[in-house]
């Protein structure tokens, strides 16, 4: 996946946002709820969730507790996002969390090299132990002793658990989005470059 091709932005978003006329009262109370939080308004992931709501809000709360929560390093949370964004072809996820992950202090080159599917170089002892653990987590479905052990080692157990629900989380909200055909955000015309 290369982030947001024209093909993505092409195609018809099959759970497009609800009027507020067409909302139920659950849905309603739901999206007061959402609003009043940190994410401040159902954008992304949560349009088509909306139709489901128990299952957004208790997603959106897992989803809070990950972005605002965690003592996972906002660095390792974001390389971790834009690896499953990549691996599950979700261009929402990748355009929305690019931002976040350089100013998390995510390397250009490791954005770079992500995008383009290859292994990054250069990665600090914790990314490289954190990268191991997502990419084995979402290709093999399990995680080999070598990377268990280093990964708790360098970031502790909780952060490793965190870390592996972080990829979980956002191959849910991306296989919603894909089903949804949910288009990318439009990009920022401020936003550098990848690899510039």
């Amino acid at each position: 996946m290369h982030p947001t091709s024209d093909d993505a932005r092409q195609r018809p978003d099959r759970l497009p946002p609800l009027a507020d006329h067409e909302l139920t009262p659950q849905q309603q109370a739901a999206v007061q709820r959402i609003s009043a939080g940190p994410r401040g308004s159902v954008f992304g992931p949560f349009v088509p969730l909306l139709r489901s709501p128990v299952a957004m809000e208790h997603l959106q709360e897992l989803g809070a507790y990950l972005r605002f929560e965690s003592p996972l390093p906002k660095a390792l949370f974001e390389m971790a996002v834009l690896l499953t964004a990549h691996e599950r072809e979700q261009e929402f996820e990748w355009n929305y969390h690019l931002p976040l992950a350089r100013a998390a202090g995510v390397a250009e080159t490791v954005i770079v090299a992500i995008s383009g599917g290859t292994t990054p170089t250069g990665l600090t002892a914790d990314e490289s132990a954190a990268y191991r653990v997502v990419v084995e987590s979402l290709r093999a479905n399990r995680v080999s002793d070598a990377t268990y052990e280093d990964a708790v080692a360098r970031l502790g157990v909780q952060a490793t658990i965190d870390l592996t629900v972080t990829a979980g989380y956002y191959s849910t909200l991306a296989m919603v989005m894909n089903l949804a055909q949910t288009p990318p955000p439009k990009p920022d015309p401020t936003a550098a470059p990848a690899g510039g």
